[in-house]
């Protein structure tokens, strides 16, 4: 059996580390982290995260990593409760909490940035 990995790469390991551990743990489920020589793999819904120390790790435009939630409203809300903010993208329409509903109304998306500024998002499926 395999288990899904989500590496991303992070300049400064130990605020993204913080970032993932205190920020987004509660909110996501995420566990702490096994910590070796080279980054920090945090146990997720089966899977793992890994953040990889690497000098020029740079953000990327498109998202790296993807939470399903159960309640994207309340997501978006214990998030910015522990300061992050959500992305608006002009045109697109989403409401002023940064929500967005796919036309078919079959989803709810919202995007945001983790500590090092790689993009990630969470999805509510109805």
């Amino acid at each position: 059996m395999a288990r899904l990995m989500a590496l991303i790469g992070v300049a400064d390991r130990e605020r993204a580390r913080a970032f993932y551990r205190d920020v987004l743990g509660p909110v996501f489920g995420i566990g702490s982290p096994a910590i070796d020589n080279f980054g920090d793999q945090f146990p997720c819904g089966g899977g793992f995260i890994r953040l990889t120390a690497l000098p020029d790790a740079a953000p990327g435009p498109h998202p790296v990593l993807g939470f399903q939630v159960d309640d994207a409203a309340a997501s978006v809300a214990a998030l910015g409760a522990r300061g992050v903010a959500m992305l608006i993208y002009e045109g697109m329409g989403q409401a002023p909490s940064g929500l967005w509903t796919s036309p078919d109304g079959a989803a709810q998306v919202a995007w945001f940035r983790d500590s090092e500024g790689n993009l990630l998002s969470l999805t509510q499926q109805r």
